[in-house]
């Protein structure tokens, strides 16, 4: 809902008001009230008369009258917008690896896997016309939420992602796994364009499903598929828990990234690698260039006149001050 003036410049009119403001408060500060009486202390202390008191309320209502008629020929109107959308959107499936060293402190602020829910809602908040579903892959994969065009609970459910150790459930990489989910929440699809973003940081080692069979099938689903390994190479610090509370330990960032190049290769798609949360930033939003969505909006807006809640009004305050003019505060010649 908008609001706006068809003709605004008449705005401009309400200069009138404080000018004839100031020009009753003048007139009546230099022309006193009189009154001609053979003894003038015979006057002395009678009470005020509150016709007198409440004469002013008469310039008042003719002021407020004026701006009311000058706003309501400015004719405001309230609009109710209305989106057509023609085309369709990209179906989009995001897999997104929750194994424990996604935990590793390499990423600012925290840690890979915060860094990458932060990258990730930016992106879906760009793509408002996109059905958009959530893979979490640890051991196993798990379906996060549905394709679905509500990305409010899109966003609830990314949010409420944490890393698989947390969560209670067995680590592992099962990078396979997580992309034959991701392509089968898509199998049903009949967008002209279906995409897989995969992030992981690491090798797969479970799961039953090898990545290039799960790519093989997602190929043939026509499903393309972009491939990101998250991690800065060499020792990178991933916190442990030990006895002595949690510590930091460095370990070895391995990636098998010939894999994700190949699934990327065979599915169509690309493969990149982020070495920290700007890089990440800058893989996604390619991929939003890359992966553009054939929607066209029009927008149709209807207005509705507000002039006459506004001329009523003041019609009805004129007539009250006429009345008020002709009876209570009627002057005498």
């Amino acid at each position: 809902m908008n609001f706006q003036f068809a003709t605004p410049w008449l705005l401009t009119l309400l200069i009138i008001v404080p000018i004839l403001a100031f020009w009753h408060w003048r007139n009546r500060a230099a022309k006193p009230a009189t009154m001609s009486y053979a003894v003038a202390g015979m006057a002395k202390g009678l009470p005020g008369s509150w016709r007198i008191t409440w004469r002013p309320l008469l310039t008042l209502l003719r002021l407020l009258t004026i701006s009311l008629l000058v706003i309501g020929l400015a004719r405001p109107q309230i609009g109710h917008a209305r989106e057509v959308i023609k085309g369709e959107g990209v179906e989009i499936a995001l897999a997104l690896d929750i194994s424990g060293s996604m935990s590793s402190l390499d990423f600012e602020p925290e840690n890979r896997l915060q860094a990458a829910k932060q990258v990730i809602g930016q992106f879906i908040g760009e793509r408002p016309y996109d059905k958009i579903g959530l893979v979490i892959f640890s051991n196993e994969a798990y379906a996060q939420s549905p394709l679905t065009l509500d990305h409010t609970m899109l966003q609830r459910s990314l949010d409420e992602i944490e890393l698989a150790t947390d969560l209670g459930l067995e680590d592992g990489t099962a990078i396979g796994l997580g992309l034959a989910n991701a392509a089968n929440m898509l199998t049903s699809s009949e967008a002209d364009s279906k995409v897989v973003i995969l992030l992981t940081d690491g090798v797969n080692n479970a799961g039953q499903i090898d990545p290039l069979t799960a790519a093989e099938a997602a190929k043939t689903l026509g499903i393309k598929v972009y491939t990101i390994g998250a991690g800065k190479p060499g020792q990178v610090p991933v916190p442990v828990d030990t006895m002595f509370g949690t510590q930091i330990s460095y370990q070895e960032s391995q990636i098998d990234e010939d894999t994700l190049r190949q699934v990327a290769e065979i599915t169509g798609g690309q493969y990149f690698r982020a070495e920290d949360s700007n890089t990440l930033a800058q893989i996604y939003e390619q991929i939003n260039q890359l992966e553009k969505s054939q929607v066209e909006i029009q927008v149709y807006n209807q207005y509705q006149e507000m002039m006459i809640w506004l001329v009523l009004p003041a019609a009805l305050l004129l007539v009250v001050e006429m009345l008020l003019r002709k009876t209570v505060f009627r002057t005498i010649p």
